[in-house]
């Protein structure tokens, strides 16, 4: 029995259906795990031992009464085995902060899914670019006439901040688009005495009509199917949260390639949880934070994605124990 600690959303606000951080919760408690959950905010240092304030956690699989909660307390993280690190982006100062303190819980012997450093380091937007052969034409600059003559170049591009997720704030743009100039102003920000922000240029993938895929990694290796995210309507934007239909499908042997050019790297910097997104032959984002699809691919073909994770955590435990 292990000691699993969970930092994640407010849990009273989840769709529990969809929810990949509740379907790895259901999944420690099938294998008898203790289930620790993290206030909000709840993270701390005392005299350089890092802490959270957390409460006992039980959960059930019951839309209308998923989890409940023990008494909370303040206790140090060394003891915890585990720790789902599950929060939402933006990266922001809040998030690094709560990095830097589960490194310091990682230094104290507790395993950290995904490893602090790596998020820190691995921007979702970025991290693509550790892999250049697996990525289509991308421009990333503050310079509002790069991205300009990017768009004019390759005639339809993608414009994104690097810090969105869901979705928002993500244009299509056509060489020649009146609203371009508009389009970059948004996303840059800024102003003449202080530099806006940085924005990434893709060139426009028409397979996005035909899903934009999310494979996970678990531990490096590729789960056998994704789960296809096709736009609806006059929607260029194939998200769930951007109203995006989910579709499962096996892995096409192109999907598989990336996923082997992948893996190895992320698993040695200890992500054992990773969603990689894929538009047609071309990875456009590693995400790191929080991915999600459990639910649905479980669902779709009767896996148990969130078992490969524990198979994962498990072994490490045993291994750092041994």
């Amino acid at each position: 029995m292990l000691d699993i600690a969970v930092v994640m959303d407010p849990i009273d606000a989840i769709h529990v259906a969809k929810d990949s951080s509740f379907a790895m919760l259901l999944e420690a408690r099938r294998r008898g795990h203790r289930l620790h959950y993290v206030l909000p905010g709840g993270l701390g240092l005392a005299d350089g031992q890092p802490q959270a304030r957390c409460a006992p956690l039980q959960v059930h699989d019951d839309p209308a009464h998923w989890f409940s909660l023990g008494e909370t307390r303040t206790r140090p993280l060394r003891g915890i085995d585990a720790i789902l690190m599950r929060t939402d982006p933006p990266v922001d100062a809040a998030y690094l902060h709560d990095t830097h303190i589960l490194s310091l819980a990682q230094r104290e012997g507790v395993l950290v899914v995904n490893d602090p450093q790596g998020l820190r380091d691995l921007n979702e937007k970025l991290a693509a670019f550790l892999f250049p052969q697996c990525c289509p034409p991308t421009l990333v600059s503050r310079d509002p006439a790069a991205l300009r003559a990017f768009v004019e170049q390759h005639r339809q591009a993608v414009l994104k901040p690097l810090d969105g997720m869901g979705g928002r704030s993500i244009f299509r743009a056509d060489a020649g688009d009146p609203n371009l100039n508009v389009i970059l102003e948004t996303l840059l920000g800024g102003s003449k005495s202080q530099p806006g922000q940085l924005v990434m240029a893709q060139r426009y993938l028409p397979e996005i009509v035909d899903g934009d895929k999310r494979i996970l990694l678990v531990d490096g290796e590729a789960v056998p199917y994704c789960l296809a995210r096709i736009p609806q309507g006059k929607e260029f934007r194939g998200n769930l949260a951007a109203g995006g239909r989910g579709e499962g499908r096996p892995l096409s042997e192109r999907d598989r390639w990336i996923a082997a050019q992948v893996g190895p790297e992320l698993k040695r910097r200890g992500m054992l949880f990773v969603g990689l997104d894929v538009i047609g032959d071309w990875l456009t984002e590693v995400n790191v934070t929080s991915p999600t699809c459990i639910r649905e691919l479980d669902k779709q073909f009767g896996l148990n994605i969130a078992g490969l994770l524990f198979d994962a955590i498990e072994r490490r435990v045993a291994q750092a124990r041994a």
